[in-house]
């Protein structure tokens, strides 16, 4: 191989190295779900938190991820339908929202398994309780909206036991059992935009 060779090789290949760099992503709270279910009885009880912010970044052609990713919940915005449900959600019983007003997720290890799915582990804080979860992650796809912004979608699903962060209040039935289970399915869809230029305006 000459040098003009070496030199056009080199080029090409370092284009490639900057082209396939992530980018940051911006989570789209108006188009996202932060939600969860717990067993209430004999059905489920399903809820979700309305305010939440977060960012990541991501190579949708290569299909990898980059170091940084994080998720923040404010724990007061949790919301199933019924107030007094939820103001006893927010009590020192459970979030205890007024010592910790947020929980978080960082980026930990994201390992892919086959097509567009991933495990994720990553450390979730809870009442300042920080423990490694696993959620199986789903890349969903790319899109360009209307108003050109560049989008991505994802789905996470997991499992956590709620007392291994502190929220263990229950009350036990006459007939035996518990009132409320202690497994929670966790429950991400989340879409983001391109960090790249500021977000344009879009219709929610």
């Amino acid at each position: 191989m000459n040098t003009l060779s070496r030199t056009v090789l080199a080029s090409a290949l370092a284009l490639a190295s900057i082209q396939a760099k992530a980018a940051e992503y911006n989570v789209d709270p108006t188009h996202s779900r932060v939600g969860f279910s717990i067993r209430h009885l004999m059905t489920k009880v399903n809820g979700q938190f309305k305010d939440y912010s977060g960012s990541f970044e991501f190579d949708p052609k290569a299909l990898k991820f980059g170091d940084k990713a994080s998720l923040e919940v404010k724990t007061s915005s949790i919301d199933t339908g019924i107030e007094k449900r939820d103001t006893h959600l927010k009590s020192p019983d459970f979030f205890e929202v007024e010592k910790f007003p947020t929980m978080s997720m960082s980026a930990g290890k994201i390992t892919k398994k086959s097509g567009n799915k991933f495990d994720w582990t990553t450390d979730l804080t809870i009442r300042g309780v920080t423990k490694p979860v696993k959620l199986e992650l789903e890349y969903l796809g790319a899109a360009t909206d209307p108003w050109g912004n560049k989008k991505i979608g994802f789905e996470a699903k997991g499992r956590i036991n709620r007392k291994d962060f502190g929220l263990k209040w229950n009350q036990i039935l006459e007939a035996g059992g518990a009132m409320v289970g202690d497994d929670v399915e966790i429950v991400l869809e989340i879409q983001a935009a391109e960090k790249a230029a500021a977000p344009k305006t879009a219709a929610k």
